[in-house]
């Protein structure tokens, strides 16, 4: 699958933090988004999903099938691997024992959303299962997780799942580090050289912002609370699902129209 390209420049940024199969909570969020964009002045727009788009919510297939058609369709639609999705792609590879990790990390989960059958998610899991299960979530979308970019850059910022090692520059940085880094990073005051822009590290209580950093991951799956940041010229601001949202949509993409 290919995006359709838009010659237009980006000059504004929405990047939303894991989702982590809260459908419900994305689709709220991505209206929210766009009024965001309604009441600001006219301006090409990009979303940007930071990775760990499944497991241990209820709907993470839904939200795969949803992005693969957002992807395809436009390149104002992007989504970074995480951590999660690289640990899909392995053990759906036929890796029994990541296949077994997984599931008792968010992963049991989402192959129920796919229709697997119960048997097959147990913590002693067989060969057999982990067949059965690639089988059920097939190629092409195991195909689609495993190209999915580890970062994106615009502008001073750096868009990526877990973070950077410090003092490494982009081009060399460690995958695993993108996946999976946490208090190395966390840590450091140390100037990147851009804003790096992620998720995986839970604050519960809203945004972390750094001087060469802002989290935007609020535990969306046990918070209720899902949280973009949004991203134009320097300026930076927040949109959230935390209050009560009248009307959710349950379709992936519905309320937002980047231009």
């Amino acid at each position: 699958m290919s995006s359709k390209p838009n010659d237009e420049p980006v000059e504004r940024i929405y990047a939303i933090g894991d989702v982590h199969g809260r459908l419900d909570l994305f689709t709220r969020l991505i209206a929210r988004i766009g009024r965001d964009q309604q009441g600001r002045v006219d301006a090409a727009a990009r979303i940007i999903l930071l990775g760990d788009i499944i497991d241990r919510g209820a709907d993470g297939a839904a939200m795969v099938q949803g992005c693969m058609r957002l992807t395809a369709a436009s390149d104002r639609f992007m989504v970074l691997k995480g951590n999660h999705e690289a640990m899909m792609v392995q053990a759906l590879s036929g890796d029994l024992k990541t296949y077994r990790a997984w599931l008792e990390f968010g992963g049991r989960e989402t192959l129920i959303g796919w229709g697997v059958d119960s048997a097959a998610v147990t913590a002693d899991a067989t060969k057999t299962d982990l067949r059965h299960a690639a089988r059920t979530v097939g190629p092409e979308a195991l195909a689609w997780l495993d190209q999915l970019p580890l970062c994106h850059q615009h502008e001073d910022y750096l868009f990526v799942h877990a973070g950077i090692r410090p003092a490494v520059p982009v081009r060399q940085q460690d995958p695993n580090d993108m996946l999976w880094i946490t208090d190395e990073f966390l840590d450091s005051e140390l100037d990147h050289g851009m804003t790096v822009v992620h998720g995986h590290s839970i604050t519960d209580d809203g945004p972390d912002v750094r001087a060469n950093r802002i989290g935007v991951d609020t535990g969306a799956f046990r918070t209720d609370r899902l949280t973009a940041v949004g991203i134009e010229r320097g300026e930076v601001w927040f949109v959230d699902t935390a209050g009560v949202e009248s009307h959710m949509q349950r379709s992936v993409g519905d309320g937002w129209r980047g231009r």
